[in-house]
């Protein structure tokens, strides 16, 4: 005969200090609703742009917007402490600047908040997969998730790729000078094809992806620059070749979403030659829960934007891999490396708040 084991009723300060930890968790996505609000309306560009303080029946009429609703946005703004208020005047902090409006600073995070409202509503459909184990992939959020990764990533990418990525890389800087073929897998929107592309004309780049959005925005893209060394395709139609002719591969903050990371690393082993060079950048992540706890202040949301976009995609075919958005360590990633033909294996110094950095070699 088994017995329950007595548990003590929690005290009123315990219940209340765990309802107020909830409560704030609510309060958090319905700010991130505002965000993505302030961005969609313009609120935000017009506090970046006004001379001075702005009254919400000011910041209406620059956003031409109705005033009471714009009066509850920026209270919630204020609350939050996103907007500076004094006198029921508005305005944004030169970091708020940076952070929310400002999309060639590297620290710009309103790309974050672009395909929120598609995000949230894949939560309707999660609990089928939950039942199933069958996630979907990302062009199940729309065409607004290519955009949103565009502006995600990009910023900093812009800022630091071709100034402190590259050159860090064994030999690569001058090979692309010279003249070589590179592919940069999981392309997304195309920007990292494009920039490089448009800084070593003597380079042929290649893009791959499997989302039609993505692809579609990254020929739109292309054809605006008019770069003649830059091409985009599906690799259902057109697979990353076999042959070791590439002296370069890139993944960036894709791998992790795959259904077969073990097996794209395979591929990119033989499309590789035998002194070519693979970027691999990634989530920062650790073996264990307790050390993503520790180590990763955002893992909290990190675990839930997998539940709803990278292990969804990495389970969106059956036998999918399941990493998940922390499920690529520095030793898995390693590990899954030399199995796919890989010897040489060295982790980049370079200062990231999300990513890690791989330079992996035959």
């Amino acid at each position: 005969m088994t017995t329950s084991p007595i548990v003590e009723p929690p005290s009123d300060e315990q219940t209340g200090l765990f309802a107020y930890q909830v409560a704030t968790q609510m309060s958090g996505a319905v700010t991130a609703a505002m965000i993505h609000l302030g961005d969609k309306l313009g609120l935000y560009q017009a506090l970046a742009t006004a001379e001075q303080p702005l009254t919400s029946e000011e910041l209406a009429d620059a956003a031409g917007l109705v005033e009471r609703w714009v009066r509850e946005w920026v209270y919630n703004q204020a609350a939050a402490g996103l907007v500076r208020h004094e006198d029921d005047r508005f305005s944004l902090s030169a970091e708020a600047v940076a952070v929310l409006v400002d999309e060639q600073h590297d620290m710009c995070l309103i790309g974050m908040f672009h395909q929120l409202p598609q995000d949230l509503r894949r939560v309707e459909v999660l609990p089928e997969s939950f039942r199933t184990g069958t996630g979907h992939d990302y062009d199940d959020h729309g065409p607004e998730a290519a955009i949103g990764m565009e502006r995600s990533f990009e910023p900093w990418m812009r800022a630091h790729l071709l100034a402190d990525v590259i050159p860090l890389l064994d030999e690569v800087e001058s090979r692309l000078h010279a003249g070589s073929r590179a592919a940069d897998v999981g392309c997304g929107a195309g920007g990292a094809v494009l920039q490089l592309a448009a800084a070593f004309p003597n380079s042929s780049f290649a893009g791959y992806d499997i989302s039609r959005y993505a692809l579609a925005r990254a020929c739109e893209r292309l054809a605006e620059r008019g770069l003649s060394n830059a091409e985009f395709h599906d690799p259902h139609e057109a697979p990353l070749p076999d042959d070791g002719s590439l002296e370069l591969i890139t993944t960036f903050d894709c791998l992790h979403d795959m259904t077969d990371p073990a097996g794209m690393m395979a591929t990119i082993r033989r499309a590789l030659d035998a002194d070519g060079t693979w970027l691999l950048v990634d989530i920062k992540a650790y073996d264990s829960l307790s050390e993503n706890l520790e180590h990763n202040p955002m893992a909290a949301m990190m675990y839930g934007t997998s539940v709803i976009t990278c292990l969804a995609s990495s389970l969106s075919e059956p036998g999918g891999a399941g990493l998940g958005t922390l499920g690529l360590s520095a030793e898995r990633a390693e590990t899954m490396a030399g199995n796919a033909g890989f010897t040489r294996f060295r982790r980049l110094d370079i200062d990231h708040p999300i990513n890690a950095f791989y330079e992996i070699r035959p």
